[in-house]
């Protein structure tokens, strides 16, 4: 069983491909849209505090354990929401068989100036639900021109943070990496080394610092930040499933 725990800005219907590929296979899965994002409620791009989302996974695998009584779930998070699931692992140690990451968020680019963080940390102080853009470029999630396209052109997805929700995150990101010997359940971290929105520096970083057994990381040359959207995304799936079944589930 699997919950998809999706990124930044999107919404769990970007994964429908993804659910479909693993259903066929023998695999439930689950996903949700995160607060503030697709069809859920809340100002868009915005959370009053990381922990809130973290609330809403533990409320989410309540839900998906209650229907699949028995069964651990296996978390599968991209981007923001790798980083949110490695934030659980560290925090929350949630009952759950095991973990895999996609481009998890846990480095800051290096476009993202000390004096722009700066700017955002006292914004948030005076105006936490203001918009800024989030300087995602959409080319840097796919060599696919047509998922370039669909995400442009996709109506749940957006094109900004608020302050509140970028502060959070760069505090999330120093609070997780420098915990990932917390983490207590199998972990599979995957990573596009073409990646241009998440460096998968993040990943190596968090990667060298777990002691937990079993774990793997496995980085993709040429592939960007998506790698499910990949061209060659039925290759990364079967690296998903063979680790979730080594795991018996």
């Amino acid at each position: 069983m699997l919950l998809v725990v999706h990124g930044f800005a999107e919404h769990s219907g970007r994964y429908e491909h993804f659910g479909a590929w693993f259903a066929r296979r023998g695999c439930a899965v689950h996903a949700y849209d995160h607060q503030g994002h697709g069809r859920s409620e809340g100002v868009r791009g915005h959370v009053r505090r990381f922990g809130d989302f973290l609330d809403d996974l533990d409320a989410m695998l309540a839900a998906v354990r209650a229907e699949h009584p028995g069964l651990l779930p296996q978390l599968v998070g991209h981007s923001m929401g790798g980083l949110i699931v490695a934030a659980s692992l560290c925090e929350r140690a949630p009952d759950v068989a095991g973990a895999v990451t996609s481009g998890a968020a846990l480095a800051i680019s290096d476009d993202l100036s000390r004096g722009r963080i700066v700017a955002a940390r006292v914004l948030r102080r005076v105006a936490p639900r203001l918009a800024l853009d989030s300087g995602l470029d959409p080319e840097g999630l796919s060599n696919d021109p047509e998922v370039v396209r669909a995400y442009v052109e996709d109506p749940l997805v957006f094109r900004s943070m608020t302050t509140s929700l970028a502060v959070e995150l760069m505090g999330a990101i120093e609070r997780t990496v420098g915990s990932a010997d917390r983490v207590r359940v199998p972990l599979l971290m995957l990573h596009g080394e073409g990646d241009p929105i998440c460096p998968v520096a993040g990943t190596r970083g968090f990667f060298e610092r777990l002691v937990v057994e079993p774990r793997r990381i496995q980085t993709y040359p040429g592939l960007r930040h998506e790698i499910f959207n990949e061209p060659e995304h039925a290759r990364v799936f079967e690296d998903v499933l063979a680790w979730i079944r080594a795991r018996g589930r």
